[in-house]
C-alpha cells in the first residue's frame, strides 16, 4: 500500500513537470529609465498612464500594457528620479507547434497579465535577441578629440 502512494505521487510529480514543459510563460524584462517629472511637482514621478503623480517607492500598473513601474530616487542622493518599468518583454518569434494558451488572462494584474504558450511535445518558443546599452561612464571621462577650432 506504501509503495502504491509512493508511485502515485511520483505519476502526479511526473504528470505536473509535463505540464508545465508545454505551458511556457516569459520571462520579466526589467529596465530603468529616467522618470517623468512635472516642473510642478518636483520629486514625483509622473505616471503617464495613470496621469497622476506619484511618490518615490511606490509603484503602479501600466494598463492597458501588461506591466508595472516604480518611482525610484537616485542612488546618489541626488534630486533624479527614474523608473523601474518590469514587463513581460517581446513576443516569441512565430511557431506553427505553440498557440497562446486560453489561460492567459489579460485583464489580471502584472505578472499574471503576461501571455502564456503551449507548444506541442518537442517544441520549443524562441524569443529575440534585446539589445543591451553597458551604462556609460559620465566621470572621469574624457572628452573626444575635436577638430573644431577652440575660441
Amino acid at each position: 500500500m506504501k509503495y502504491l502512494v509512493i508511485a502515485l505521487m511520483l505519476f502526479a510529480l511526473v504528470v505536473a513537470e509535463k505540464e508545465q514543459e508545454n505551458d511556457e510563460r516569459p520571462k520579466t524584462y526589467r529596465r530603468l529609465i529616467p522618470a517623468d517629472v512635472l516642473r510642478d511637482f518636483p520629486g514625483m514621478c509622473f505616471a503617464s498612464t495613470k496621469c497622476a503623480t506619484v511618490e518615490p517607492g511606490k509603484s503602479w500598473e501600466l494598463s492597458p500594457f501588461c506591466g508595472r513601474s516604480t518611482c525610484v530616487p537616485a542612488e546618489d542622493d541626488s534630486a533624479h528620479l527614474f523608473e523601474l518599468v518590469e514587463d513581460c518583454g517581446p513576443l516569441p518569434k512565430a511557431n506553427p507547434k505553440c498557440k497562446l494558451s486560453d489561460k492567459t488572462n489579460k485583464t489580471a494584474s502584472f505578472p499574471d497579465c503576461c501571455p502564456i504558450f503551449e507548444c506541442e511535445a518537442g517544441a520549443k518558443l524562441e524569443y529575440p535577441e534585446i539589445p543591451t546599452v553597458a551604462p556609460t561612464e559620465i566621470d572621469g571621462a574624457k572628452p573626444a578629440d575635436s577638430t573644431a577650432p577652440k575660441a
